[in-house]
């Protein structure tokens, strides 16, 4: 798994780049969009070439999982991001800027990723949301992931009790599989049966 450039009818999906650090504050500043994020929003430019450094620079130099800029085609600028954690979890993240929700952007960039994970044969991919952003998870319906159970995790660096949601998507077939590892490490966990 790794990231090649990817495109769609209206994104460009590439990897970030030095010159991407006022775009990178945008997306990591914005308090709304990363309200329910674990990090804390990033207040300077010089926290965003760190931010750059740290998460996206040293990533590429051995790529394990996968860090998209969400660009759109018009001026390749990036509007967004999305991951894929290289661990067991296969954990799809994502966030736009405020002026490109409700577009059906996020659901784009990430059905084009979740295409290059089954192309690369990763066998599913998870993603989780916070219970107060139900939103997010309008997004993992919309890829075809499946709810799975909610759990309780103390989200950090924040330090606060959060109930999340698990959706996952099985691309090699097997249907039945569930990725249970949050379920396992939670003392607080159920299955909600009205969404």
């Amino acid at each position: 798994m790794n990231t090649p450039p990817l495109t769609t009818d209206r994104l460009i999906l590439r990897r970030f780049s030095a010159g991407d650090i006022e775009a990178l504050f945008a997306i990591y500043s914005d308090g709304e969009v990363n309200r329910f994020l674990p990090w804390f929003p990033l207040k300077t430019l010089a926290e965003a070439e760190r931010l750059y450094e740290d998460k996206y620079a040293r990533f590429y130099l051995n790529p394990e999982g996968c860090r998209y800029a969400i660009c759109l085609k018009e001026d390749n600028r990036p509007i967004g991001y999305v991951h894929v954690a290289a661990d067991d979890s296969h954990d799809l993240g994502y966030a736009l800027c405020r002026p490109f929700w409700n577009r059906g952007l996020a659901t784009e960039a990430c059905r084009a990723v979740v295409g290059q994970l089954k192309q690369d044969g990763v066998p599913y991919v998870t993603a989780t949301h916070d219970i107060l952003n139900p939103r997010s998870g309008k997004v993992m319906q919309r890829l075809g992931m499946r709810y799975c159970y909610s759990y309780e995790e103390n989200w950090q660096p924040k330090n606060i009790p959060v109930i999340f949601r698990l959706y996952q998507l099985n691309l090699d077939g097997q249907n039945g599989r569930v990725y249970r590892k949050y379920w396992e490490q939670s003392l607080v966990r159920m299955v909600e049966t009205a969404l």
